[in-house]
């Protein structure tokens, strides 16, 4: 039997004891690492609570208090003077501390992200020095530098403005439920969120918010914390907003969906979605937009279909408005509203059951023309104040300015209470199209700055024609501008092989 190398077995124990070395300090660090987020999650709400707040702008308050005491008094005893200095230093270190915590609270990167935390940040730093110049150094004899003790005195009364920051902190604060309107919160274990839960598994809810946003939106903290008690390991969150925010600071498996409406983009979400669920019955979903309504509500809508809770489009729609709206509060609507939106819900449950959940075969149409039906009194009446914009893939294929005859020739149609705008050399189109109208005559602008705009998917185009009513039309489907857009108020689309 040959002998065993000394030298191999050295080495070979070497090694593991590197390895063993390396998985402790592993463990360690993992450790640590759920530790320190076990602490913050305990004392952010605390940190970031009303009532600490407002315990702030007290001591503010009697800072400046003592501050105007101090100087009115042209001769103070020793004893009164060591009061004053003491209440004012330990008010300093509150405030530094209180910094501390919402440095340690929102991370370093974020909580100096904000100019006014910068600014807050400084003031506090500042006055604390000044307190403890004050406290420490004999400079009672201000007849010796009068000038350089005023500054110095002065500059504490900046910190003021944390009291205007707090105070207008506070006003917004006063207005969740304005923002919110009468859609259904979640008011229940301490929490008051602008969050619905559509089933035991799929969660809507409004942007979650920092800074002063989270004053009167959602506080992302408090929805984290909402999460984490809730479904801890076990929820994802589906961002629909074109704004990026630092949910992944706070959230495990944050998904950003395209913010417009995209068949490709619903069939990849639902295709996540049954993965997630499937995965553990315990695995939930929360799903955001700015509002939690339009855009959420079309995905909410869209998953309803696709797991089989409910067959048509329209009664998964009217159920996600059922469940989100309070009318304990008030009868105002506060589901999926516009009718675009809508439209899609309709394309994915003819998709799931006629195609498999997958997309429908495509068709590539010409634009001939555009009719627009009861045109009397909407903007000049004859349809000649009217831009024409056509966009796919977030691209702008066409544009004509009928005021010009730019790109397209104008046919009023007094007769019919009609015009019809025939476009020249129109573009051919595949798949998802927006179509917007924008006027020079000063017609109301609604949802994406405009009088009224549409879209629509070319594979579910029949006949070559698409028709669509008022009620069928983004912004002139709200009963607030049918003063303007009467009940025969619509449009036609005409098309052709290309």
């Amino acid at each position: 039997m040959a002998p065993i190398s000394t030298s191999h077995t050295h080495t070979h124990t070497s090694k593991c004891i590197d390895m063993l070395f390396l998985m402790k300090v592993s463990s360690f660090v993992f450790l640590s690492s759920s530790f320190y987020r076990r602490i913050r999650r305990k004392i952010t709400p605390f940190v970031m609570s009303f009532g600490f707040r407002m315990f702030g702008v007290v001591l503010i308050i009697v800072d400046i208090v003592l501050v105007i005491v101090d100087l009115s008094l042209m001769t103070r005893s020793r004893d009164v003077g060591d009061v004053l200095e003491t209440v004012s230093l330990i008010i300093s270190l509150f405030f530094l501390t209180d910094v501390l915590l919402r440095v340690y609270v929102e991370g370093f990167k974020v909580y100096f992200s904000s100019r006014l935390n910068i600014i807050d940040a400084c003031i506090v730093v500042i006055t604390l020095v000044v307190t403890m110049i004050y406290t420490f150094s004999d400079l009672t004899g201000a007849s010796l530098i009068p000038r350089v003790v005023t500054f110095l005195r002065f500059l504490r009364i900046i910190i003021l403005v944390r009291v205007f920051r707090l105070a207008s902190q506070k006003k917004e604060l006063a207005v969740p439920g304005r923002v919110s309107e009468n859609k259904r919160r979640y008011q229940k274990d301490g929490f008051d969120l602008d969050l619905t839960y559509v089933t035991d598994r799929v969660i809507a809810m409004s942007f979650p918010s920092s800074g002063k946003q989270a004053l009167y939106r959602n506080p992302i903290r408090e929805v984290a914390r909402f999460l984490d008690t809730k479904h801890e390991d076990h929820y994802r969150v589906y961002n629909l907003c074109s704004k990026v925010i630092l949910l992944v600071i706070f959230y495990p498996i944050v998904l950003r969906v395209c913010v417009c409406v995209h068949l490709r983009d619903m069939l990849k979400y639902t295709a996540g979605v049954r993965e997630w669920m499937a995965a553990d019955p315990k695995n939930i979903i929360a799903i955001h937009c700015k509002g939690g309504k339009g855009r959420t509500g079309t995905l909410v809508c869209t998953w309803l279909i696709d797991s089989d809770q409910f067959e048509s489009a329209q009664d998964s729609l009217d159920y996600f408005g059922e469940r989100r709206t309070d009318k304990s509060r008030s009868s105002k609507f506060q589901g999926v509203e516009t009718p675009s939106q809508s439209r899609y819900v309709g394309y994915y449950e003819v998709m799931k059951t006629k195609f498999n959940r997958q997309l429908p075969p495509e068709q590539s149409l010409k634009i001939k023309s555009i009719r627009i039906h009861s045109i009397a009194g909407v903007g000049k009446g004859n349809g000649s104040d009217l831009k024409v914009k056509i966009i796919v893939r977030k691209k702008l294929v066409f544009l004509c300015v009928c005021a010009k005859q730019e790109n397209c020739t104008v046919f009023p149609d007094a007769g019919n209470n009609s015009v019809v705008i025939s476009l020249q050399e129109g573009p051919v189109v595949n798949g998802d199209v927006k179509v917007m109208f924008e006027s020079s005559a000063g017609l109301p602008k609604g949802y994406e700055d405009c009088p009224f705009y549409f879209w629509f998917n070319t594979s579910f185009i029949e006949n070559n024609r698409l028709v669509l009513s008022r009620e069928e039309l983004d912004n002139p489907h709200k009963a607030k501008t049918w003063d303007l857009y009467k009940e025969a108020f619509g449009v036609t689309l005409s098309f052709s092989e290309p």
